[in-house]
């Protein structure tokens, strides 16, 4: 139960994280806003990650977790967290290379947690 509500977290996370990073890109959004003001805000709004990931990691760590555990799953989480920010918020059109970069991180979680079994 504690690995899935580390992992729940760290979607979470990482939702605020990709909206810190990248809410700024989206065509328009920000054209008016001095670079001062976008950084501050962004700020914010990893402020909310770091809130959500830290003890996500602290609980996944307690739960048996690795340290490389933990960061594999973020680096999938990432991805599949940041694909459909790009293609919904910011208008990125659909690639087969997200795919392929998603098995190859099926095959990170693999190497990372064979010998954990």
């Amino acid at each position: 139960m504690k690995i899935a509500i580390t992992l729940t977290m760290m979607v979470a996370g990482n939702t605020f994280m990709t909206a810190a990073w990248y809410w700024h890109l989206r065509k328009g959004a920000t054209h008016n806003m001095a670079l001062p003001l976008i950084v501050l805000t962004s700020w914010g709004i990893a402020l909310l990650e770091y809130s959500i990931m830290v003890p996500a990691n602290r609980l996944g760590f307690s739960a048996g977790l690795s340290a490389p555990q933990l960061k594999v799953a973020q680096e999938v989480i990432t991805l599949c967290v940041f694909v459909p920010f790009a293609i919904l918020y910011l208008g990125e059109k659909w690639r087969t290379d997200y795919l392929w970069a998603f098995l190859c991180l099926v095959g990170a979680v693999y190497f990372a947690n064979r010998h954990a079994f």
